[in-house]
């Protein structure tokens, strides 16, 4: 599963673009808060308990808040190069693309789903929330550059590494012996990113700051799951 479901997340979201064709944004945005809710309760009820708990006593736990703010400041350089696709959003428009392939962008979420996949060495639970995390963003990865007139081989191309970075992070986990010390370390870079993403993803798809109650239904729901299944 910690292969198989990243990677199936993507396929599904591609599909669902192509066949569908949606037209309004507003479930997109749904899914999102969904996935935002579910990623930081994932997060705060697995992952952070986990990092302190197993951290390395030579060091305090400000060693280990200190490589979690390193999550934090990367994930910010990152969205730097990709326009804020981790959360589902573009900061930028699609503009060139048809003649240059955005190497920022890949390189970027490249890196984002490679570190992703370190915690499911030990959590393997958490492929759920990467799956659930993954999806929309597949989606509007999609029309993004179906839109921008890149091209259906890019897109296919760019979507399938997209879909096997997080599969090759847990493969790295697993079967390199030489990052065994530094699980619990990527952990925390991880658990950064995740606090910084689930965060922009739920402050992102308010509309002009008004209160939505389908917005805060799903959120709810976000959080119980990841509470109950976890």
């Amino acid at each position: 599963m910690n292969y198989f479901l990243p990677f199936l997340a993507v396929v599904l979201g591609y599909s669902f673009v192509t066949f569908f064709k949606p037209a309004q944004q507003q479930y997109t945005k749904l899914l999102l808060s969904f996935s935002g809710a579910y990623l930081l309760a994932l997060t705060v009820f697995v992952l952070i308990p986990e990092v302190y708990h197993s951290h390395d006593e030579q060091h305090d736990f400000k060693y280990i808040g200190l490589f979690v703010i390193v999550g934090v400041l990367l994930q910010i350089v990152l969205e730097f190069f990709s326009h804020g696709a981790e959360h589902g959003h573009f900061h930028s428009p699609a503009k060139g693309l048809q003649t240059h392939f955005p190497w920022g962008l890949f390189i970027s979420l490249s890196i984002h789903s490679l570190l992703e996949g370190f915690p499911l060495h030990e959590h393997s639970n958490m492929v759920y929330g990467i799956f659930i995390h993954h999806l929309p963003i597949a989606m509007v990865l999609t029309i993004f550059f179906l839109d921008s007139g890149i091209g259906l081989k890019r897109t296919l191309a760019f979507l399938f590494v997209f879909s096997l970075m997080t599969p090759l992070g847990a493969f790295l986990a697993n079967y390199v012996p030489a990052l065994l010390p530094y699980h619990n370390l990527m952990s925390a870079v991880v658990v950064g990113i995740f606090l910084h993403i689930s965060s922009v993803i739920l402050f992102e798809t308010s509309e002009n700051h008004q209160f939505n109650y389908r917005k805060l239904g799903v959120i709810v729901i976000g959080f119980a799951m990841a509470f109950l299944f976890n």
